[in-house]
């Protein structure tokens, strides 16, 4: 039940792995063996619900990677379920202030730390064939929680929000943070990267990850230098139609 992701970062190491929109356990698979850290299987946009996910959480567990959750909402019961099937993290959008943030504290553990519903009878404890106080201890200590700064507001409010014990990952949204700059698409622009800059340093600070999202090799490559460990590299629609262009082109 070790989270594999949330160790390599402990150790300073970066982790990288894409969005999963694709309801497709063998495309996870094949992201593990192509040698990716996770995969964020993502129920906030797009055709994907829980039983999908369930499968594909296996997949990933199967191949060596960590399945992350994106849930659609921070909302108590979607986050209890993204873990109850197995998730080694939850990744929670539209997160803008401390009280956002101690809400999903509370949703994603275990008592004394937070009030996440307690059902042992699930795939993360193994149908109920783990022992269930070495099930809830195990949860409280291994479980990530990430959460999406969202916009300006977000960053605005960024201090208090890196003060909540539990939030293990900040993820910056660029594309997000450009739109509530009045700059929607410009993930580029010197004041799109000045803020995420300075979040990077106070989330060091804090000894709190820092995750963003990269769609070219160059910009991961970049937010990697600046001190990103939790770095999500694409889509996996986006990289299997990149991938089919590319052969398209090269044959005619």
């Amino acid at each position: 039940m070790t989270n594999r992701i949330k160790q390599q970062m402990l150790e300073k190491k970066s982790v990288l792995g894409p969005f999963m929109k694709l309801p497709s356990a063998a495309v996870v698979e094949i992201a593990g063996l192509a040698g990716f850290d996770f995969v964020i299987i993502d129920c906030e946009h797009g055709p994907l619900n829980m039983l999908a996910a369930e499968d594909m959480v296996r997949a990933a567990k199967l191949s060596g990677i960590s399945p992350v959750i994106r849930v659609s909402a921070n909302d108590e019961i979607m986050i209890s379920r993204a873990l109850d099937i197995g998730a080694d993290a939850v990744q929670v959008p539209q997160i803008s202030t401390k009280q956002d943030a101690e809400k999903v504290v509370r949703a994603a553990k275990f008592s004394p730390k937070g009030e996440r519903g307690v059902c042992r009878f699930v795939r993360a404890a193994d149908y109920s064939a783990m022992d269930r106080q070495v099930y809830f201890k195990k949860a409280n200590e291994d479980t990530l929680t990430i959460i999406h700064a969202e916009g300006f507001e977000g960053v605005k409010n960024i201090d208090e929000i890196l003060e909540v014990e539990g939030i293990d990952v900040i993820f910056l949204g660029p594309y997000d943070l450009s739109q509530s700059l009045g700059i929607p698409g410009q993930v580029d622009n010197p004041k799109v990267i000045a803020l995420m800059e300075e979040v990077i340093e106070k989330a060091k600070r804090k000894n709190k990850f820092v995750g963003t999202f990269a769609d070219t090799v160059e910009n991961g490559k970049k937010w990697l230098n600046t001190g990103v460990q939790y770095l999500s590299y694409s889509v996996d629609v986006g990289i299997l139609m990149d991938s089919f262009k590319k052969v398209v082109e090269d044959l005619r």
